[in-house]
């Protein structure tokens, strides 16, 4: 198949928000694009790329409040993305965008030699205006989560949306807040993890903390806990690759059930709280909250995505005298 031009969805002129201040310029623009930092890496040593009448280098640190430009190269696109027939949890859609509650098992969009099975290829099958929206194999992804994460993800229906939606991601300006159920009792019960995040120097699949990382911070409330188990809100102020996950792990209290960052903790435990956590076979971690402004009517748009059954039965096995976990929660919604 030959190669097709990134879609007209993304902007080519605009104005950086205070809020990507100290970013790197690369991988700025890689959340704008819904692409890899290498690839952006290429466009801005091509020339392809301006800050103010400045050309740029990759590492350039932003200031906030500068003009960037950008005429990216062609991406390949080696196959397209079929739609396919699957249940969608929807809780919000309008003529410019979906939000859905996405299930743990369910991988986002194709990668790594997977190109279907996907909630892209659903999201496709049910709604054929987005297959135009979006970085190639995305349609209307502006956003991620792992694939063993439950919970809030917004897709964009327009072109208008899709850049509108991309640029407030990359530039931290959507609220998010998680559910996360970790080992022990962080102590104090709220507070701010700031540790930089890198690639892992061996593991190249994994990320860690590190000097030499990019600048990561993970705000943590104790919304509840046990004498081994505490239920936590989790809070982005960045948006690293795994950062709740790892910040987790080196603070001491790492998700139950992570199976890269995690550990079997359950082991030392009395034999009756042993199971559900031995057996609980994912990061026990959910999107829980997401508040943004809407891209077609600038009001301040707020989400909450019911807790799925098994980490809601995971808490109540864990803990059952707490109040249980919120499940049932009403979204306005609109059927368009």
């Amino acid at each position: 198949m030959p190669a097709s031009s990134p879609p007209p969805t993304l902007p080519d002129r605009w104005r950086i928000s205070p809020q990507a201040a100290g970013e790197r310029l690369d991988a700025y623009l890689a959340g704008i694009y819904q692409t890899s930092r290498n690839q952006t890496a290429r466009w801005i040593r091509a020339g392809l790329v301006s800050v103010g009448s400045r050309t740029p280098k990759p590492s350039l640190r932003l200031d906030g409040g500068e003009w960037v430009s950008c005429e990216p190269q062609p991406v390949r696109q080696d196959g397209v993305l079929e739609p396919e027939e699957g249940d969608i949890s929807i809780l919000f859609k309008d003529s410019h965008l979906i939000v859905v509650n996405k299930p743990p098992a369910l991988i986002v969009h194709p990668g790594a030699g997977r190109e279907s099975g996907t909630l892209a290829n659903r999201l496709l099958a049910r709604f054929p205006e987005i297959a135009s929206v979006g970085g190639p194999g995305r349609p209307g992804i502006v956003h991620r989560l792992d694939k063993g994460t439950s919970g809030l993800l917004v897709v964009a229906r327009t072109i208008e949306a899709y850049r509108d939606l991309s640029a407030a991601f990359a530039e931290r300006r959507i609220e998010k807040a998680y559910l996360a159920i970790v080992f022990g009792c962080p102590q104090p019960e709220a507070g701010t993890i700031d540790a930089s995040i890198a690639r892992h120097p061996r593991r190249r699949k994994e990320m860690t903390v590190s000097v030499h990382g990019r600048p990561a911070r993970t705000t943590f409330k104790t919304l509840a806990k046990t004498a081994d188990v505490a239920l936590l809100e989790i809070g982005l102020e960045t948006g690293r690759t795994h950062q709740i996950r790892v910040h987790l792990k080196h603070t001491g209290h790492p998700l139950v059930g992570d199976p890269v960052y995690g550990e079997a903790r359950w082991k030392s435990l009395p034999k009756t709280r042993q199971k559900p956590l031995r057996e609980f076979a994912r990061p026990a971690l959910h999107a829980w909250r997401l508040a943004f402004h809407h891209p077609e009517t600038g009001e301040r748009v707020e989400f909450t995505a019911p807790v799925p059954r098994d980490l809601s039965e995971l808490w109540r096995a864990l803990a059952p005298d707490a109040a249980p976990l919120p499940f049932q929660v009403r979204n306005d919604s609109n059927d368009l």
